[in-house]
């Protein structure tokens, strides 16, 4: 048996894990690490040189002691290389953004901003905001129209109805069914082995489900969904439109079935419930952004808390 080094652990080849917490706290030791890590990736390759905007030229530059910038050796003119990204005019330590990053990137069924508050030590209102910036900055969706087999559904997502909203029979006694009042409307499409994407229906948006159908998904795809009616008009314009019976319990019938969005919506579902426990409709598309950035990075060699670090030392375009 070979012998374990307990003060150079290693990640296990058996384990899931493709960036590890002690990966991590070797990588980003301390504030400083993480700033020069932002001075390379967006300025500096050597850590040392980098194109100055006034002299117009690349020149020397050196780490300005009293402020997160460097200083061009030759006119003084200050890098900054936290500007336009989301760590900007933040007094959080660089350390605990890169920590929170890792945490929210390398969890499966989410972080809530209280956790974060206990685990790095801040305020829940700097949590909440750090978890809100990433889910909104960094995860955004791809807006790219999915292809091939694409199975689209929608769902319901929020609390138990109260009494007085389910729907009733006309001589008042409660009916089967299920009533979409309190509850926000969810439209979600997703490649099978690909991509998901995944939108908030406002209320008063009529129509939203058959336009999103025609605008998530290319007209060369083949369509699975339900039997909702919502899909009557636009499944004309895919290459193919197949359809299974929810209504009749007719749930895989051969390659027809919606189980690859079902299980995503399971995913999303159980994670609200779970970690967050109640999500108000305002912020619930960050939320989406959120589950559907980590879906559509599941199988990534490259380590999801590398990619998202990546996009978060980017400047706002």
């Amino acid at each position: 048996m070979t012998a374990v080094k307990r003060n150079a652990p290693k990640r296990a080849a058996s384990s899931d894990s493709t960036y590890s917490l002690m990966e991590f706290m070797a990588e980003f030791p301390d504030d400083a690490t993480c700033l020069e890590w932002l001075w390379r990736r967006n300025f500096s390759t050597d850590g040392q040189h980098a194109t100055c905007l006034k002299c117009e030229r690349e020149r020397r530059f050196h780490r300005v002691a009293s402020r997160p910038s460097w200083s061009c050796d030759t006119c003084g003119h200050h890098l900054h290389p936290t500007a336009g990204t989301i760590f900007h005019k933040s007094s959080t330590s660089l350390h605990v953004w890169f920590h929170a990053v890792f945490l929210m990137s390398n969890t499966r069924c989410g972080v809530s901003a209280k956790h974060l508050e206990r685990e790095l030590g801040v305020t829940y209102k700097t949590a909440w905001r750090m978890a809100n910036l990433i889910r909104t900055k960094l995860m955004a969706q791809d807006e790219t129209p999915l292809e091939g087999d694409v199975e689209a559904d929608e769902t319901y997502v929020g609390g138990k109805p109260r009494l007085k909203d389910q729907p009733r029979k006309a001589d008042g006694t409660l009916a089967k069914g299920r009533s979409g009042k309190a509850k926000a409307t969810v439209f979600g499409a997703v490649e099978r082995g690909g991509r998901v994407r995944a939108e908030v229906v406002p209320k008063d948006d009529a129509g939203g489900i058959p336009r999103r159908v025609n605008e998530f998904v290319l007209p060369a795809s083949t369509l699975f969904t339900d039997e909702y009616v919502g899909y009557n008009r636009p499944g004309q314009n895919f290459a193919a439109h197949y359809r299974i019976r929810h209504a009749a319990r007719i749930y895989v019938d051969g390659n027809v079935h919606t189980q690859t969005i079902d299980g995503f919506w399971g995913l999303v579902k159980n994670g609200l419930r779970g970690t967050y426990h109640a999500v108000s409709t305002k912020y619930l598309q960050t939320y989406l952004n959120e589950y559907a950035w980590r879906y559509n990075h599941r199988d990534d060699r490259h380590p999801m808390f590398l990619t998202l670090l990546g996009l978060a030392g980017l400047p706002a375009r």
